[in-house]
């Protein structure tokens, strides 16, 4: 159980274990790159990932559509936010020409929240998800997708352009959501699982840890999460990003996030990453596997790219 104190009292200090790779390497500058030159926003580097140098070096990225600037003010969130500008219609080609370019068989695609259109920004992810498909058909395709303000329609729009897995994160326990998601509901959010689900989507939700929850708090959102069928669960440590975002209340230990792990897989998910440095779209591609098998040759190239990182870092 945690102390009460350790929830009142905020910890400042990064524990030893937590290890960020430092970005760099002929794979990260290729990255790099290919961002810069379709003028395209990542996720990684939007909310200062802990994991960019890593899965940059791995050929790697999370791009983020609809902008860089969000209409939403969460307090753990290192996006942007304010007033977006005008829809890039031509973004959605862009996605897709560079994701044809790095030659990848899984996609991991995000969005800031535009809660100032009618459809969330939907028609903008449903003309992505169709592009990404168009120039790579075999490639699969993650939706981490906002809840578009609750709009059953916006989703459905989403779900039309057929993603291969819907990806909407739980982010903490409803106590926390007023300070932490101050835009969102709980409720709200298991009804988005819960509806992809219903359609028959593979699904998928994070939350992070460290935030001032307790364990049965935790325990209750993880069943929650299983009874809207979640497939995929991911657990990893809040980390601040600024000064002027939430503190950390505590630093679960790495033994603490074995637990929780064979907790989840306990309940019914079908994959758990658990960890300090885990993320949403960290080595989604690998989480997915058991949920997409993958062919002797899509396999192969994987290994192919993974050998030609490791040769040139």
């Amino acid at each position: 159980m945690i102390p009460q104190s350790a929830i009142r009292n905020p910890q400042s200090r990064i524990p030893s274990w937590l290890k960020m790779r430092i970005p760099g390497g002929a794979a990260y500058a290729s990255v790099r790159r290919r961002v810069d030159k379709y003028s395209l926003h990542t996720v990684c580097e939007s909310a200062k990932c802990p994991n960019r140098g890593e899965c940059w070096s791995r050929g790697t990225a999370t791009f983020m559509i609809l902008g860089d600037v969000c209409t939403r003010s969460c307090g753990f969130c290192a996006v942007k936010t304010g007033r977006p500008s005008e829809l890039d219609f031509d973004e959605p080609h862009r996605v897709a020409e560079a994701t044809r370019l790095m030659g990848l068989n899984y996609v991991v695609i995000t969005s800031v929240a535009r809660d100032e259109l009618a459809d969330g920004g939907a028609s903008i992810w449903a003309a992505t998800i169709r592009e990404v498909r168009k120039v790579l058909p075999r490639c699969k395709i993650e939706t981490l997708v906002p809840d578009f303000k609750g709009l059953e329609s916006s989703l459905h729009t989403v779900l039309d352009a057929k993603p291969d897995l819907l990806n909407h994160n739980m982010e903490t326990v409803p106590r926390l959501y007023r300070t932490v998601r101050p835009q969102a509901r709980y409720d709200r959010t298991l009804q988005l699982l819960a509806r992809a689900k219903a359609r028959g989507f593979f699904t998928k939700s994070s939350l992070m840890l460290g935030l001032g929850e307790t364990e049965e708090e935790l325990d209750a959102v993880l069943r929650d999460l299983r009874q809207a069928r979640v497939d995929i669960l991911t657990l990893g440590q809040y980390l601040q990003p600024t000064s002027e975002h939430l503190p950390v209340v505590r630093y679960l230990l790495p033994e603490e996030f074995v637990e929780w792990k064979r907790h989840g897989l306990k309940l019914g998910f079908g994959v758990v990453e658990s960890g300090p440095l885990v993320r949403s779209s960290y080595h989604a591609d690998e989480q997915s596997r058991i949920l997409f098998p993958m062919s002797e040759k899509e396999l192969q190239m994987g290994r192919d790219r993974s050998s030609l990182s490791s040769a040139i870092r």
